[in-house]
């Protein structure tokens, strides 16, 4: 079996959940390289994955691995759009966690990087589009199993336990709309066939005053008005009380589709003194853990069928566009039209 041989670079939390996929679920892949500027994470997987090349110096990954083929790139997104350039630069294939980049300058920047390579297979992290039933409904959209859509409300929540630690990181990661949002934008794309063209967010730091110190919210809601005249509303908070809460609804123009209401952890339903309940999930990547598996796969596949994903570096383009619109709105209090950003 052919296989692919792959570098990491980014080694936090996420970035060690890539390294175990890559090494132990990804049968077609090795990883053979990873860097990251922390020792302890270096440590952590040379002794649970035993790869072989650990490098603190990103360029030095690039320059010195002639055995390296791909590069997944799971660093903070401020990085995001030198590293995928400096790697198509090397001659290496791209992976990269979303969102692309956190202004449209560095996007565009990356656009032009890629389309000088057009041999380098460039893929980023949109891992939704992976997951069993997303992927089902845009299958019986097309299929036109409930007519038109016309309408989607598509949310990001995460557990509130998490929203200290997230505090540290809202400047690198762009802040709410593009840490989470940026997928509720690209499955509003996804499914309604249009690209977003107008915006207004409202929100505020309800429960953790510190976002607001740093210009960012914990909760937030965003209607959205498509270029073909379809809608969408965003939610996005960091305070759910029970644990992630990922779910979207498409209304269509005969009957919806609902993906992932209640955000139950499995089938199981307890009745007990407190009532009858199901438990929850805690973290994204419980509820999308499956996805993001078949994601690195199709990542892999891709390479070594030389076939460029059809998700492109203009897709993830226009969701950084929506968020950074959205981020504007919600600082200036007004709608913002996204063709003003361009001009």
């Amino acid at each position: 079996m052919k296989k692919l041989n792959i570098g990491i670079v980014g080694l936090g939390r996420l970035g060690k959940e890539y390294a175990k996929n890559i090494t132990y679920l990804v049968p077609n892949a090795n990883l053979v390289a990873a860097c990251s500027i922390r020792k302890e994470e270096l440590d952590y997987v040379k002794d649970r994955y035993n790869v072989p090349n650990l490098y603190a110096s990103y360029e030095q990954m690039l320059e010195q691995q002639e055995e390296m083929d791909a590069v997944v790139i799971v660093t903070s997104t401020d990085q995001h759009a030198d590293a995928i350039i400096k790697a198509v630069q090397a001659g290496y294939h791209v992976f990269c966690e979303k969102p692309l980049a956190l202004n449209i300058e560095d996007c565009i920047r990356v656009e032009k990087a890629v389309a000088k390579h057009p041999d380098r297979i460039t893929m980023l992290g949109f891992v939704r589009r992976f997951d069993v039933s997303y992927a089902d409904a845009k299958a019986k959209i097309n299929e036109g199993l409930v007519g038109t859509p016309y309408l989607i409300h598509s949310q990001t929540i995460d557990k509130d336990t998490f929203a200290p630690f997230q505090i540290k990181f809202c400047t690198t990661g762009g802040g709410i709309f593009h840490d989470y949002n940026v997928h509720d934008i690209d499955l509003a794309h996804w499914f309604l066939g249009s690209r977003i063209q107008k915006v207004w967010a409202l929100g505020g730091a309800y429960r953790f005053p510190e976002f607001a110190l740093a210009g960012d919210a914990d909760n937030t809601s965003s209607m959205c008005e498509l270029e073909n005249g379809t809608m969408a509303v965003l939610t996005a908070s960091r305070t759910s009380s029970f644990g992630h809460n990922t779910c979207t609804e498409i209304f269509a123009t005969e009957g919806n589709l609902k993906i992932g209401d209640p955000p139950a952890k499995n089938m199981l339903q307890i009745s007990d003194k407190h009532g009858i309940r199901r438990e929850g999930m805690e973290t994204f990547f419980d509820r999308f853990q499956t996805a993001f598996l078949i994601q690195i796969q199709a990542f892999v596949n891709h390479v070594l069928e030389n076939k460029q994903p059809e998700l492109t570096m203009n897709n993830a383009t226009n969701a950084t566009l929506v968020a950074t619109a959205l981020t504007k709105s919600f600082k200036e209090k007004k709608p913002v039209i996204i063709s003003d950003l361009l001009s």
